[in-house]
């Protein structure tokens, strides 16, 4: 995962901001021991999945940057590392905070979320930057807000399909995907990369609980909402996140992506994951604490390979 124990950084990092208000998972969520989570592991479980979401995505792109540039053994290892960030962290931390529901109350997060948005966040960022003057980022945000409105109608019409039965499940949105390519921020004012910075930790994280939904309804053999669920997750990703990643700048060259890759890793090892084992721990759950102890072990070793590679280059 990549955070910071700072708001934001020049680089144009916002430490785990995510797209819609916080709500902590369902109180009744249990630990190993079988009783209901402190309400501030749920609180420390969210933040973690909004980090580990951010790092999946950041690091994939990282990795085509590292491929661009000839750096094979670099992108292999911004893969790998993104792997495990969703694969282990963030789908062991959603496991333990119930995160997935049943397909009528996934439907009803994605809505709620969509909802915020495009009625709220969006349309505010793009009424801020314009008046900041930077046009550029309020017609991204602007057409991402319109992207949105549409995914909540399609996700409202699914859930009146799946309570009544009747009417279908809208097809899938389609992908008009973004190249992001290392450069500069492509704006001008500290509220518009603020603004830009809590749109990628969002866009990231809907991308990654969209597509845990989407194995859900799978499993249950509701391929129409499957099919909702996976294309919107890629619209997120290789829409919004690309997008707002080109005109953030968040994506430099491979050294100056390591090296943004290091100072995350070790906070995560050192500061952030250890803070939250021992309130964890101090709440009585011990499940979430042994898992962050884990997590907090795996960051560390990302951040030494990082190094590693770091040192490695000319």
């Amino acid at each position: 995962m990549i955070s910071y124990p700072m708001r934001a950084l020049t680089t144009g990092v916002l430490v785990l901001a995510i797209s819609a208000p916080v709500e902590a998972a369902s109180a009744a969520a249990p630990t190993g021991g079988g009783h209901a989570l402190h309400s501030q592991t749920l609180a420390d479980l969210d933040t973690s999945m909004s980090g580990e979401a951010f790092a999946y995505t950041l690091y994939s792109l990282f990795a085509d940057q590292a491929d661009e540039q000839g750096l094979s053994a670099v992108k292999d290892l911004f893969q790998r590392t993104a792997k495990v960030e969703l694969g282990e962290h963030f789908t062991e931390e959603a496991a333990l905070s119930g995160l997935v529901g049943s397909d009528a109350a996934n439907l009803q997060s994605a809505i709620k979320g969509e909802d915020y948005e495009s009625r709220d966040m969006y349309p505010t960022f793009a009424k801020q930057a314009r008046q900041d003057g930077d046009i550029a980022a309020a017609e991204l945000f602007d057409e991402i807000a319109g992207d949105e409105a549409a995914h909540h109608a399609a996700f409202v019409k699914a859930l009146e399909a799946i309570r009544t039965g009747k009417g279908s499940i809208p097809a899938p949105p389609s992908v008009k995907p973004v190249s992001v390519s290392a450069g500069t921020p492509k704006v001008r004012a500290a509220r518009t990369r603020a603004n830009l910075d809590t749109a990628l930790h969002g866009e990231a994280l809907a991308h990654v609980k969209y597509a845990q939904y989407a194995q859900a309804a799978a499993a249950r053999g509701n391929q129409a909402l499957a099919r909702l669920f996976a294309g919107t997750a890629e619209v997120e990703r290789r829409e919004h996140f690309a997008g707002e990643a080109q005109l953030a700048g968040t994506v430099r060259t491979t050294r100056e992506n390591l090296s943004k890759a290091i100072t995350g890793e070790k906070y995560e090892s050192q500061t952030m994951y250890p803070g939250f084992a021992q309130q964890a721990r101090a709440a009585g759950d011990s499940g979430p604490a042994e898992l962050f102890d884990e997590i907090a072990r795996d960051e560390a070793g990302h951040a030494r390979a990082f190094q590693a590679a770091r040192d490695k280059l000319h």
